[in-house]
């Protein structure tokens, strides 16, 4: 299991697009993938969990994978939230 933290920079936070991109990249990958807040763990490929989180903007997440290609799924979800899923 490959884990790592990271605070989300775009101000709207994880809202229904932002969200969207990140669902997309998560499907990318093969290796099963979380996202955390606050004690709360959803499956990162899941709309409707991610939605559910209600991450805003400043909120310290953290990005967890297990799999084949769980370094590499989560480095590049962990980029795509420090680029502000590039709004």
């Amino acid at each position: 299991m490959y884990v790592k933290d990271v605070t989300v920079q775009n101000q709207g936070g994880l809202r229904a697009r932002p969200a969207t991109f990140f669902i997309q990249k998560a499907n990318e990958f093969k290796a099963s993938i979380w996202i955390e807040k606050d004690e709360r763990r959803v499956n990162a490929k899941s709309l409707l969990g991610v939605l559910s989180l209600g991450i805003v903007g400043g909120t310290d997440i953290r990005i967890s994978a297990d799999g084949g290609d769980e370094k590499q799924a989560v480095e590049e979800l962990v980029n795509l939230v420090q680029t502000g899923f590039a709004e």
